[in-house]
Parts: structure tokens; C-alpha cells; sequence
């Protein structure tokens, strides 16, 4: 449950022409607002305005940043300016004192802040989710409308596109000697099934990482089937149908959905906030939802734990059905908690075997070392570790991508209308598990 957004837009040129952009960091909660400076630009001014309540929460921001700043290997060079009057917010749009807000904090106030930021006429840089209730599809419609007219940019992050093995099932499903066709697969056994497990208690940046309170309050987090599943459903769209804008009236239909809580007692939840309560805490931060994307059937799915067994980590499993293969991702305990692709052909045989060979052959001039590994069920791809990223890592990858977005003020025609076919997607299944219950 990840909540982010940066507001992003252009200062004027620098001495040798490049786009100055300035980040504006707002009420930092949660950690990825941190992880966007994780790395370096040389397109970003390091002086970062950062407006924001006293709290715990902004000390555990500056104290990453702080940690970027002086670790021994490739250190970042940010110089934090911070304000923290009760007028945070009303003085950040007064001063605008730079062009990249940050803000890591409750997604309730996320869409007000979106809001706010595109009609006063900056570029807005969102993490997941950008709405978690049905309601305010309208508004984000609208916004998107507002940021059109005025020529500034609105994306949220989808770091997950930046995955080696989602990017290279991506391009294998569309090859047509590997994979074939996409099925369109039932209810009963989807064409795309894609299922992660996470944990509330975690390292991040290597200590272990102390949530708010509220974001066990699933009215202002939202609940894991709005959060969460933005990714999965990203991937879906991005990977199934690739570069087409989808109408989310015609071409998404939910089938079903359920949510179900995460039990907290008294003492795991102090553990992972640091805050003391009376009484065990039920938390909704699960949930599955079939639907029909353009006539092909997928379930998404998220469940979050407490706290991973020794040793252990998130999990991810993923799987494309083809005529000719699956394409499989793992991310579990027999593969490390790393991510493996693998190359499940429906019939094994020679002919697709040097099928196959040659792909990855082609391959090779974007992506040297990579290789096959047989397996009982087909095949494995071995990747050389410089095209893994760990999720961290994967923000340095969206924002530059995103900061070429901003640098020629528009995205690719296809980005708006599929963002809200995400989002009508995760907040209709919040809309149908609910209503399953009553």
C-alpha cells in the first residue's frame, strides 16, 4: 500500500539548455516520496523545498535522505529547505518555491491535492493510487481534462513496468513463434491471473520501517484492493494490449470481487508504528477481482501479511496463457524471492525449442548474457543481475521517464485513457466486494 505524488513542471533553462525542474516535497508519509531522490538527476535542482506538519513522519523522511546524502557509494547531494507551519499548504502554492511536489502521505487527500496542483498549472507526478473510491472517477476525469487544456502533465508511477522479467514477458507475448495468441481464457481459469503478497512490517534502505498510524485506516490508505492491484492491473494493460487506449465504458467488465481483513494484534501494531492501542485491529488490505478486459478474462489478486517468515520477502506470481506458451513469473521461496520468467510451451518440441533459441538470440543486442535454462516444464530465463532492479531502484527508471514526459509537455495519447480505465477497474471491484458482503 504505497502512496505518493509529486507535482512536476519546468523552471526555465539551464546555462547549457537542459529543463531546470525543482522538486517541492508535501507532508512526506510514507517512504517512496523518499525514494524518488534516491538517485540523482542532473536535470533536478538539489535544492528541494519541503512543506510539511512537525512529525515523526517528516523525520523519518529527512532521515533517508540524509542517508543518501552521506552513504560512502555514489551519494546524492540534496539540500533539504523545509517549512513546517500550519499553513504548509497555502504557502507552498503561494511561494511555489519549485516545481516538484512530493508528497508521501493520505491517500484520502490525494485526488484534493491532484486537484489543486493541475489548476494551479503544475505537472503532477502521482504514485499509485490516485483515487480509492469510485466517487471521485469524475473528478480525476476532469483533471485530466483541466491538464490537457492547459498543457501540463499528469502520470502516476508505475514502477513495475520497469521489471526485467515483466518487460521481457512482455515482449515474448508478443511473438507470435513463442507465445502465439493470447487466450481469452473463463472465469474458471483466466487468460491472466497476477497475484503478489506483501508485508506491513519491512526494510527499507536497509532499517526496518515504521508505518503512521493511519495507514491501517483503510478510509484514508484505502483498502488493498484499490491499492495494491494498481499495479497488477497496469501490467495487465500494458503487456495484454500495448500502446491502446482503452475505453473503460466499453472494454472492462467486472465479473466478481471480495476483500477479506488482515488481523493485527495490539502487539504487531506497535511493533510497525510505534504507537500503543487497546484492542487487535482488522485491516482490508485483501483482495481478488475476475473481470474482462476486452473479452479477455484475468483475476487480480493481493494479500498482505504481517510479517514474512525468516528469510523471506514479498511474492509475485504472474502468468500470460498463449496458444504455443505460458509465460510465467515467480517470485517465491524456491526462486529466492527473486523474480524468474519462465517459457512454458503447451508442446515441447524441437522445432519450437530453435523457435525459441533464435528469439532470444535477437535478444541479445539489447540485453547481453541472457540465456536459457531448461527445466522440467520448458524453459527458464537467466538474466545477468545488471537488468535486475530492485524495487527501489525501479524509481530512478519512472522518473526519468517521466521527466521526458514533462520536457515536451504532453504523453503518449494512450497513458490518460488507459490511467482511467485503471482506476474505474480498482475502484468498481472495491464497489462489487462490498456490496457481496451487505
Amino acid at each position: 500500500m504505497k502512496h505518493l505524488l509529486v507535482m512536476i513542471g519546468l523552471m526555465g533553462l539551464g546555462a547549457e539548455g537542459r529543463a531546470q525542474i525543482r522538486l517541492i516535497t508535501l507532508d512526506p508519509g510514507h517512504f517512496h516520496a523518499a525514494l524518488v531522490q534516491k538517485s540523482g538527476y542532473p536535470d533536478i535542482d538539489p535544492t528541494v523545498h519541503v512543506y510539511a506538519p512537525e512529525g515523526q513522519e517528516l523525520k523519518a523522511h529527512l532521515a533517508l535522505i540524509d542517508k543518501y546524502n552521506t552513504r560512502s557509494e555514489d551519494p546524492t547531494h540534496w539540500n533539504e529547505v523545509v517549512y513546517t507551519g500550519e499553513d504548509f499548504l497555502s504557502r507552498m502554492f503561494q511561494e511555489r518555491a519549485g516545481n516538484v511536489v512530493v508528497l508521501a502521505g493520505n491517500n484520502r487527500r490525494k485526488i484534493d491535492y491532484i486537484e489543486q496542483a493541475i489548476d494551479s498549472g503544475f505537472n503532477v507526478f502521482s504514485d499509485k493510487p490516485m483515487i480509492i473510491e469510485a466517487r471521485d472517477l469524475p473528478r480525476l476525469q476532469r483533471t485530466f481534462e483541466t491538464a490537457g487544456r492547459n498543457g501540463t502533465v499528469l502520470y502516476d508511477i508505475m514502477t513495475e513496468r520497469y521489471q526485467i522479467t515483466t518487460i521481457l514477458q512482455r515482449r515474448l507475448s508478443m511473438i507470435h513463434s513463442v507465445f502465439g495468441v493470447l487466450e481469452k481464457g473463463t472465469v474458471e481459469n483466466p487468460a491472466v491471473t497476477k497475484e503478489s503478497v506483501h508485508h506491513f512490517f519491512k526494510s527499507v534502505s536497509g532499517k526496518p520501517l515504521i508505518r503512521p498510524s493511519w495507514y491501517f485506516d483503510v478510509t484514508q490508505e484505502g483498502e488493498g484492493i484499490v491499492d495494491v492491484t494498481t499495479h497488477l492491473v497496469d501490467l495487465i494493460q500494458w503487456e495484454c494490449f500495448p500502446e491502446l487506449a482503452l475505453d473503460y465504458h466499453k472494454d472492462i467488465k467486472m465479473l466478481a470481487a471480495r476483500r477479506w481483513p488482515t488481523e493485527l494484534s495490539v502487539a504487531q501494531f506497535r511493533k510497525v508504528t510505534g504507537v500503543g492501542r487497546d484492542s487487535p485491529l482488522s485491516v482490508y488490505a485483501n483482495g481478488v477481482m475476475d473481470y474482462a478486459i476486452k473479452g479477455v478474462h484475468a483475476r487480480v489478486s493481493v494479500r498482505w501479511n504481517f510479517e514474512a517468515p525468516p528469510g523471506g520477502g514479498d511474492t509475485h506470481f504472474s502468468i500470460l496463457r498463449g496458444t504455443l506458451a505460458n509465460l510465467v513469473i515467480r517470485q517465491d521461496s524456491a526462486h529466492g524471492y527473486k523474480p524468474v520468467l519462465s517459457v512454458e510451451p503447451l508442446r515441447m518440441t524441437a522445432v519450437y525449442e530453435r523457435a525459441l533459441t533464435r528469439v532470444i538470440a535477437g535478444l541479445q543486442s539489447e540485453y547481453p548474457g541472457l540465456a536459457l535454462q531448461k527445466t522440467a516444464a520448458g524453459f527458464q530465463l537467466v538474466v545477468p543481475a545488471r537488468f535486475d532492479l530492485d524495487h527501489e531502484a525501479t524509481f530512478a527508471e519512472v522518473t526519468k521517464k517521466y521527466l521526458g514526459f514533462v520536457k515536451t509537455g504532453k504523453l503518449p495519447p494512450w497513458e490518460v485513457p488507459d490511467m482511467l480505465a485503471k482506476y474505474y477497474t480498482t475502484t468498481k471491484a472495491l464497489e462489487m466486494a462490498r456490496a457481496s458482503q451487505r
